[in-house]
This record gives C-alpha cells, sequence and structure tokens, in this order.
C-alpha cells in the first residue's frame, strides 16, 4: 500500500518511510500524542550518564519525522556537535530500536572526507542523543532556498564531492536510499559532506531486496515506486534529481499532486528548460533513464563531458551560499597562451626593427604553432581560405611603442584606454579627446543631478517603455596577459588589448571588427581574416566560447538586435577596489560593483540621459536622469552616484 496519509502534500521534500516504524504523523483518526515535559520544556545541559560529560543544547537545526537535531557544545572542550535527539517514546516497540541502533552501527564505520563524522552516542532516561560533525552552513537545500539555481561551475563542485561519498558507500555495500538536497551538509570550508543515514540499507541480492517505498517522492526512482527494490542505480537515479534541481530551479518530476509526481516518475516525464548546456541536457537524460541498467554509472557520470570539459572550482566562496559567486576559472592552456600572449601582446625588447614581411612570417609561424595545438580546437579556429586581403599596416618605426602599464596596487586604480600604437599622434590625441568628452559629460551630467536632487527614501517608477541599448552584460579581465574582454548585451564580444588595438567579434561569429585606432575600422569575414590578426581572432573566438559556458548575464536589461551601425567602442576601463567603469564610443558610461553586483548605465538613445540601475537581484530600472534631479532616489543609488562622479573627477584631475 503507497503511504498517503502522513505525507506532506508539496512540494515532496519529506523523506517518505512506507513500511518504516518512525511515521512523521500518527495514522488517520489517531489520537496526536501528547506532549512530554521534555518538549515543552527542554533541558539547556544534557549530561551523558557513562562519562559524565556536559553538552549545552543550542539551537534547533532541523526535524525529521521521529527526530531532532540540535547543536550541542561540549562544556569542557568547547567543541560543537550536530546532536540527533530521539525519544525513547518513538522507538518503543523492539523493531524501532532496532532500526536506531542498525543506523549507529552503520554511520560509525564509516570514514570519508565527504560523509558527515560520526562521533559517538549515548542514552538518558528520556532520549538517545546521536553525536555528529556540525556543519555550519546548514545544506544544499538552504543554498537552493537562497539560490534557486546554482552555476554549472558549483554543481560541478558539489556534485564531484556527492559522487566520492557514493562511491565509497557503494563499495561497502552501502545504500543511502534519501539522497536530496537537505541531507548534503556544507561545512565551514564550503565542503560538502553526505549525512542522515536512517534510511540507509546494505545491499542485498537481487533475490532478497526489501520492497519497501522509502525515500523522497521527488527523488525516488522508477524502480522504487514499482517495487522492485533500491539498488546503487536507485542512488544514481536520485542524483540525477539533485543535478537538475540545482540547475534548473526544482526537481523534475514536482507536481502539486503525490500521484501525479509518481505517475510522471513511472513515465519518465519530464522537460529540460533551453537554458541548459548541451553537455547539462545530455548528462541529464543518460541519468534518468527508466531501465537501471540503462544509467551511468558514477564513474561513466564523471568522465562526461559535462564534468572533463567543463571549469570545476577548487573551492567556493562563502557568499555562494546566497548570491552568484564571480567564478575566475584558469585558462585551459595557460602555458601555451601564456607563451602565444607573450609573443603578440607582451612587453617588447629593444630589438632591431623587423620589416612587415618578416613580422608577418614570425606572425605566421605563431599561428602555425597553434593550429598544431589542441588550443585551435578550444578556440574553435578556422583556417584561412586563401582570400587575398592587404595587410594591415604595422607599426612604423616612426610608431608610439606599445605603452605598459603597472600591475594593480593596494591604493592605485588600473585602467586601460585604445591608445593606437599604429596611429598617428593626431589620431591617438583624438581618441583621447573622445574618451575626454565622453567622462567630462558624464561629470556635467552627474554633478548637475546630484546637486538639484531632493532626498528621497526610494527611486521613481521606472519607465514602462524606453529605446533599447546596448551595455556590458559579461567581461573578464585578462589584462595581466593580453587584454580586457567583454560582451555586450547584442552579442557582439569585443577585446581592448593591452597595446590600444581593439577587436570585436560579431553576433554571429562570421564577422570580425578590427580598430588598430578608434579613427580606422577594419571588417574581415571570420573565413577571410589577415594572417597577422588569425592569433588575436583565435583568442577572440575563445572567449566567445568561454563566456557563453561558464559566465551569466549581469541582470534582466533586455537585449537588442545587433546592426551594423552599432558599432560601440570600449574606449577605456578602469578598476578600483569597489567597482569596474566602462566609457564607450556612443557616450554610454556603465559601472559595475563587486560587492553587491549592482550596475549603473548612463545612456543616451535619445538624446536624454538615461539612467538604468540594476540592483542586488539583478533586477534592472531605467529612469530619465531628469527625473532623478526633480524626485529624488534611494540613499543606495544616490550612494553609487556620488562614488562614480567622485572617480570620473579623480580620473580627470577636475
Amino acid at each position: 500500500m503507497e503511504p498517503a496519509c502522513y505525507l506532506q502534500p508539496h512540494p515532496f521534500h519529506g523523506s517518505l518511510r512506507d513500511s518504516d516504524p518512525y511515521k512523521p504523523f500518527p495514522a488517520a483518526g489517531a489520537a496526536p500524542p501528547k506532549p512530554s515535559r521534555a518538549a515543552a520544556e527542554p533541558t539547556r545541559i544534557i549530561a551523558d550518564p557513562v562519562t559524565g560529560r556536559f553538552y549545552c543544547k543550542g539551537r534547533l537545526l532541523g526535524k525529521g519525522g521521529f527526530a531532532r537535531c540540535y547543536e550541542m557544545t561540549d562544556v569542557a572542550s568547547n567543541k560543537m556537535y550536530a546532536v540527533k535527539v530521539i525519544p525513547h517514546s518513538r522507538v518503543a516497540k523492539p523493531h524501532q530500536r532496532e532500526k536506531v541502533m542498525n543506523e549507529i552501527k552503520l554511520h560509525r564505520d564509516l570514514h570519508h572526507k565527504h560523509i558527515v563524522k560520526f562521533s559517538h552516542y549515548f542514552e538518558d532516561s528520556e532520549n538517545i542523543y546521536i553525536f555528529l560533525e556540525h556543519c555550519s552552513r546548514k545544506s544544499l537545500a538552504h543554498i537552493w532556498k537562497a539560490r534557486h539555481t546554482l552555476l554549472e561551475p558549483e554543481v560541478r563542485y558539489y556534485l564531484k564531492q556527492i559522487m566520492s561519498a557514493l562511491k565509497y558507500l557503494h563499495l561497502k555495500g552501502i545504500l543511502h536510499r534519501d539522497l536530496k538536497l537537505g541531507n548534503f551538509f556544507v561545512n565551514d570550508n564550503m565542503e560538502l559532506k553526505v549525512g542522515d543515514f536512517g534510511l540507509a540499507a546494505q545491499q542485498e541480492p537481487a533475490d532478497q531486496k526489501k520492497k519497501t517505498i522509502c525515500g523522497t517522492p521527488n527523488y525516488l526512482a522508477p524502480e522504487v515506486l514499482y517495487r522492485q527494490g533500491h539498488g546503487p542505480e536507485s542512488d544514481v537515479w536520485s542524483l540525477g534529481c539533485v543535478l537538475y534541481t540545482l540547475l534548473c530551479g526544482n526537481p523534475p518530476f514536482e507536481t502539486s499532486d503525490l500521484k501525479e509526481t509518481y505517475r510522471c516518475i513511472k513515465q519518465v516525464e519530464y522537460t529540460l528548460p533551453a537554458f541548459l548546456s548541451a553537455p547539462a541536457k545530455q548528462l541529464i537524460t543518460s541519468i534518468l533513464k527508466r531501465n537501471p541498467r540503462d544509467r551511468l554509472t558514477l564513474e561513466e557520470i564523471l568522465d562526461h563531458e559535462f564534468f572533463t570539459k567543463g571549469y570545476t572550482p577548487v573551492k567556493l566562496p562563502p557568499s555562494s551560499c546566497v548570491m552568484v559567486p564571480e567564478l575566475n576559472p584558469p585558462n585551459p592552456a595557460k602555458s601555451l597562451l601564456a607563451k602565444v600572449t607573450k609573443t603578440l601582446f607582451g612587453k617588447k625588447k629593444p630589438q632591431v626593427k623587423k620589416g612587415p614581411s618578416e613580422e608577418k612570417d614570425d606572425l605566421s609561424k605563431l599561428v602555425a604553432g597553434l593550429m598544431k595545438t589542441s588550443i585551435c580546437r578550444q578556440m574553435s579556429y578556422k583556417t584561412v581560405e586563401g582570400n587575398e586581403v592587404s595587410p594591415l599596416a604595422s607599426p612604423s618605426a616612426n610608431g608610439s611603442p606599445v605603452e605598459t602599464l603597472a600591475e594593480e596596487t593596494s591604493r592605485k586604480s588600473v585602467s586601460r584606454s585604445i591608445r593606437g600604437t599604429a596611429a598617428s599622434s593626431c589620431e591617438a590625441l583624438d581618441e583621447c579627446l573622445m574618451a575626454s568628452v565622453v567622462t567630462d559629460s558624464a561629470i556635467g551630467l552627474l554633478k548637475d543631478c546630484l546637486a538639484s536632487m531632493p532626498p528621497a527614501e526610494r527611486n521613481p517608477a521606472s519607465l514602462a517603455c524606453h529605446e533599447h541599448f546596448a551595455w556590458v552584460s559579461k567581461w573578464v579581465d585578462y589584462s595581466n596577459k593580453y587584454g580586457f574582454v567583454y560582451q555586450l548585451s547584442n552579442h557582439r564580444l569585443g577585446v581592448l588589448f593591452n597595446d590600444g588595438t581593439h577587436m570585436a567579434l560579431s553576433a554571429d561569429h562570421k564577422m570580425v571588427h578590427y580598430n588598430p585606432t578608434n579613427s580606422k575600422h577594419f571588417t574581415f569575414s571570420t573565413s577571410a581574416v589577415p594572417e597577422q590578426l588569425q592569433g588575436r581572432t583565435s583568442i577572440l573566438r575563445y572567449f566567445a566560447s568561454y563566456m557563453e559556458q561558464h559566465l551569466m548575464k549581469g541582470g534582466d536589461l533586455p537585449s537588442m538586435e545587433e546592426t551594423e551601425q552599432l558599432m560601440v567602442l570600449l574606449l577605456q576601463w578602469v578598476k578600483t577596489d569597489q567597482a569596474l567603469l566602462m566609457l564607450f564610443s556612443n557616450g554610454t558610461l556603465q559601472v559595475n560593483f563587486y560587492n553587491d553586483h549592482t550596475k549603473v548605465i548612463l545612456s543616451r538613445p535619445d538624446s536624454s540621459c538615461l539612467l538604468t540601475y540594476v540592483n542586488k537581484a539583478r533586477n534592472s530600472y531605467t529612469y530619465k536622469l531628469s527625473t532623478l534631479r526633480e524626485l529624488g532616489c534611494s540613499p543606495e543609488l544616490h550612494s553609487c552616484l556620488k562614488y562614480i562622479l567622485k572617480l570620473l573627477q579623480e580620473r580627470t584631475g577636475a
């Protein structure tokens, strides 16, 4: 008989214990249990009657069907534990007590980095106390509740640890049988620990398998519902449900009705969101197979391209428990790229000037070297199809050398701008003047706005409709090697190289735009890029792929279609210890604040300045700057505007 009367109806995250003596709720019609004195007045100091050690009971961490978990501190050593407290009244029958003793016996023999450590247990006249490793950052369920979805690198980070523990359990012949977010605990060092072995059991031969339905409804495997018993494949199924939940925001088979959820599981009926990457979709479908024998094994999951070709952080920041982390994956071909970029963009040493043909030969050798290595494939490199293209002008003997900037210090900001190493001094001056015009215009607008703005508690109503504009949705600072990479909301990708030149890849990846200076613009199809630009184009295409796979959009502002008329060029970027500032050739100014991921964008699509504010939740609001000047804005936005004005004034010496 399938249990229904004592299940939480929605969202089915509680464990299900069919034919299990520890039922969360009494059977229908039964009298509710009388609250004990201990439940009404919880004792603060607990004593071990055998050792005489005292423990101070702290806050409630969680509660299940027959036990509660508390923080407890050893009074003598000040060591903190997570303690499972089971009242004797809930395990009064012999077979109930045997269940608890079996859990203790099984758990205390487990010793693995990613399994909650069992410490000891004892009993007093009222309860059984099981002392476990304390995990200060609670569980993946708490992180999921705060975040709803995680990034693929985060999911890989957590799943690798879960699978490490699961392989250990299966090698010992143990099935967990209740893998879910609430049973994955996270300690102070952001290490995951698999816990709660209340439903765990030794694996048995197929003909002796227990046919009970136990676990958590959303994560149950089809064979369990068909009463064919649990096997290692059932744990793998639950792992697939965990993978789906973390990436998509909800369990794959979740419905508002238990019977419908069971039907969907039995029919393996679920949908894959369009935003999932192809490897993630392939992995999920390879795990959630109706027949247990068709599912990937743990080893095969780890060998899947979702893990082998995707970046996995060594460690996650604690802030990722409540907000999206900014991850900085290492370059997958670090040593080769270092060599390549040093040749292309590194500091130039005094040497005899080479002629254009010699320089072209050197770059051709470099590209040829790239094509013989795996970095070509990782960069989605395309060979030149032999189109005749006039070579671009190389820096002449009279051209200015590549300017190199000092690395960031504790009190100084880092900035780069388009300087035009291949340009004449007049062209370089024009570029500086353009950046100066954008800066001076922004300073004037902000000074006027802040000087007239009345105090206010909140922002005015956002514009319901306005012309879309291009803004930076993703960026990577690799200026320590070769430049600043950014992606616009129209999906055009650009790089402002350290030598002051600029290159962009169109949204459809069919055209390459090259600006040796702001006033000189060359366009090539990706199949006809000149030899001397092929190395840079490869890096450009690599980052286009990297950003698509690893970085999320920085806000909910709508994307806009790319047009040839919309050639937005990054003129200058500045990094301080608090924010990143970017100036563009169309007059747009964008500032991203690191601490809370808020953003401020000044744009002029209608000749009347618009200010867009992207808040901590990545929700965007657009106002006319004149409206803010008249009505005021929230203290948070006001503080941002003051900081931006101060930063711009410091940059110009105003």
